[in-house]
C-alpha cells in the first residue's frame, strides 16, 4: 500500500482550560484513505510543578478520522494554565488489524486557558454547600509585619497599594498573577464575634470599618475555592468599587454575587444601618482592588501567635479533594 504523507502545518485554536481544537494539512490523496489519527500530547513540566498532583494518563490518543478541525476534550486530565506540546500522525487501519502510519508531524506547543465563568460557577456551587450559617461582623482586617506598615507610612504616603495576586489556590483561577488588590480578612470567632488574636501573616493588624470597603457602591465577585490538604477550606472573594479598573477586570472573568443575598459575605440595610455578615464555616480571603489609606482605620498589635503553618502565600491546592475540585482540571 502506498505510504502516507506526514501531516504538516499544525494549527491549535479555541483553547480553553480543558480542551482545544486541532487541524493540519494532508496530501489530497490521503484524505479518503486515512481512517485514524494518533495524537501525542505531553505536558511540559517545570520546577514549580505540584509534586502531589496525579500523573497524567497515557498521552497518545487514537481517534477515528473526522473532518478537521477536531476538538480534543476529556481525553486527558488537561490542567489550566499549563504548557503542552502536541504532535500528530495519520493512519490507515488494514484488514489484518495493523496500521499503516505516516511519519510524526512537527511538534507544536500551546498553553491551556484559565477557568471560564461557567467553571467558576461550579466551584461556587461547591463552596456554597459548606459555607455554613452567617455571622455578623463589623471590621475588615489585614495582618502584616511591623516593617510593612513602616514602609507604607514612610514611602507610600500612608496608603496601602494593590499588589499582584500570587499563585495560591486553584491553578485555573483568572485572578492569579493577573489581578491587583489588597488582601483582607473578616472571619470572626463565633464565641466572641471578634477577629481571632492569631494570624499567619504578622503580629501587626490594620482594622477598618466594614462599610469603608463594602457598601452599595461595591461589587462583589466569587474568585476561588480551595484547600491545602486540610479539612478547612478557603473562599476567595473580590471587592471592587463600581466602575473601577478592578471591577471591569472581574466583570469579564468572575461570577458576580448579590451583596445582599449570597452564602459568603453580605451587606444589608437593617433598621437604617448597614449590617455585615460572613460565612462561619469557610475562611474568607478578600481582595480589595483599590488603594487604602491607613488613616481610615486603626493599627495595633495582636496578642496571639503568628501561625505560619496557616499561611496561604503561593499555596498549592489539593487536587484530590472531592469537596473543592471540579472535573475540568485542577
Amino acid at each position: 500500500m502506498e505510504l502516507l504523507s506526514t501531516p504538516k502545518n499544525i494549527e491549535i485554536n479555541n483553547i480553553t482550560c480543558d480542551s482545544f481544537r486541532i487541524s493540519w494539512a494532508m496530501e489530497q490523496g490521503d484524505l479518503d484513505r486515512v481512517t485514524h489519527y494518533f495524537i501525542d500530547l505531553n505536558k511540559k513540566e517545570n520546577k514549580n510543578s505540584n509534586k502531589f498532583k496525579h500523573r497524567d494518563v497515557p498521552t497518545k490518543l487514537v481517534a477515528k478520522a473526522v473532518p478537521l478541525p477536531m476538538t480534543v476534550r476529556g481525553h486527558w486530565f488537561l490542567s489550566p494554565r499549563t504548557q503542552y506540546s502536541v504532535a500528530v500522525q495519520t493512519a490507515v487501519k488494514q484488514s489484518d488489524g495493523e496500521y499503516l502510519v505516516s511519519g510524526w508531524s512537527e511538534t507544536v506547543e500551546f498553553c491551556t486557558g484559565d477557568y471560564a465563568k461557567e467553571h467558576l460557577a461550579q466551584l461556587q456551587e461547591k463552596a456554597e454547600l459548606i459555607a455554613g450559617r452567617m455571622l455578623r461582623f463589623s471590621v475588615f482586617y489585614r495582618n502584616q509585619h511591623k516593617e510593612y506598615f513602616q514602609h507604607v507610612r514612610m514611602h507610600c504616603g500612608n496608603v496601602m497599594k494593590p499588589s499582584l495576586k500570587d499563585n495560591s489556590g486553584s491553578h485555573g483561577s483568572p485572578t492569579s498573577g493577573m489581578l491587583h488588590g489588597i488582601f483582607f480578612s473578616c472571619n470572626t470567632e463565633f464565641n466572641t464575634g471578634q477577629p481571632p488574636q492569631d494570624s499567619p501573616y504578622g503580629r501587626y493588624r490594620f482594622q477598618i470599618p466594614a462599610q469603608r470597603l463594602f457598601n452599595p457602591n461595591t461589587n462583589l465577585y466569587f474568585a476561588d475555592f480551595y484547600c491545602m490538604y486540610t479539612a478547612y477550606h478557603y473562599v476567595v472573594l473580590v471587592l471592587a468599587p463600581k466602575g473601577s479598573s478592578g471591577d471591569q477586570f472581574c466583570r469579564e472573568r468572575l461570577p458576580q454575587l448579590d451583596i445582599t443575598s449570597n452564602k459568603f459575605l453580605t451587606c444589608c440595610m437593617e433598621e437604617g444601618e448597614l449590617v455585615f455578615r460572613h460565612a462561619q464555616d469557610s475562611i474568607l480571603e478578600l481582595i480589595y482592588t483599590e488603594p487604602v489609606d491607613l488613616s481610615l482605620g486603626v493599627l495595633g498589635e495582636i496578642s496571639g501567635h503568628q501561625l505560619m503553618s496557616l499561611s496561604t502565600a503561593n499555596a498549592k491546592k489539593d487536587p484530590s479533594c472531592k469537596t473543592c475540585n471540579i472535573s475540568v482540571g485542577r
